[in-house]
């Protein structure tokens, strides 16, 4: 009887043999924007919160959460913004004895919060519900030597100090999305000498480069073969395909170097769900702050 891995396999090599549709991000990212006001913020402003990697573009003051009837979760800490307060006044020039128009120039700062962070204020958007899987949950708590998780603008996994990087859950267009990049880059983490160890996952090789590329490809089978193992695979699958369609172009091959990918991936999946002891690789060749997307 086939495994799922293999069942999977079969399917995203069929797909690949008869055409994908282009990939998709599954997950969005807008400008953020106060949410009394409406204005958006401008400037390092968008830098500021948009990297931060939350579900909603809305922010609001510790007072203005009050004001509209909700408030701020305990705990929650705020991101600073910064405004400059320009002020026109009219001096004396001292030396002409005549009144010239003056400016002054005032950088100020202040903290906002996500409306994630808050509760009893509703989003001017309408809600979209992005509740937890219990198999994809279980997936991940079964997980040995868990890396460090960081919230982000961007999906990521860092060696350099062994984290994965997510926007927030609510930043997705659906679950199943949230539950396949997340596989993807627990994937990646399972290249690390502390775990199964895979060659070149310490190493810095650029984006586009033929280590890179296949490294993606053992990265979204990984994912694929997770969202099988969860169930899931129905919602994911198309956009699997159409991912690793995209890394196979660049390595200019066909569709059959899946196979050779899901070799890996499938040792990758076993760690992850805890099938495989934990095994030592080759050592780490020295820090640096690739990220592998």
């Amino acid at each position: 009887m086939a495994t799922a891995y293999e069942i999977v396999t079969e399917s995203i090599i069929k797909q690949l043999e008869s055409g994908v549709a282009p990939w998709r991000k599954p997950w969005r990212t807008e400008l953020p924007a106060n949410l009394v006001s409406k204005k958006e913020y401008r400037g390092i402003n968008i830098f500021l919160l948009a990297s931060q990697g939350y579900g909603s573009r809305y922010w609001v003051t510790y007072h203005q959460a009050q004001t509209v009837g909700g408030s701020v979760k305990k705990g929650e800490h705020g991101s600073k913004v910064v405004l400059w307060k320009i002020d026109e006044c009219r001096k004396e020039n001292k030396e002409t004895g005549e009144t010239e128009n003056r400016k002054s120039i005032l950088l100020r700062y202040y903290n906002v919060f996500n409306l994630e962070q808050c509760d009893g204020i509703k989003s001017p958007e309408p809600s979209r519900f992005i509740h937890p899987i219990k198999e994809c949950e279980r997936i991940i708590k079964s997980m040995p030597n868990l890396p460090r998780f960081v919230r982000d603008s961007r999906a990521f996994y860092r060696p350099s100090n062994d984290s994965v990087g997510m926007p927030s859950r609510w930043a997705f267009d659906s679950v199943e999305g949230y539950y396949s990049t997340l596989f993807h880059e627990l994937t990646h983490s399972t290249g690390h000498f502390s775990r199964v160890g895979r060659e070149g996952i310490m190493d810095h090789n650029p984006f586009g480069s033929e280590d890179y590329s296949k490294e993606e490809l053992v990265a979204e089978m990984g994912a694929a073969m997770l969202c099988g193992v969860a169930g899931i695979e129905s919602e994911t699958l198309d956009n699997s395909a159409a991912y690793l369609q995209s890394w196979i172009n660049r390595l200019r091959s066909d569709a059959r170097l899946i196979v050779s990918a899901a070799s890996q991936a499938q040792k990758a999946s076993d760690y992850i769900l805890a099938r495989i002891a934990t095994e030592t690789g080759p050592e780490a060749k020295g820090e640096n702050e690739r990220e592998t997307l």
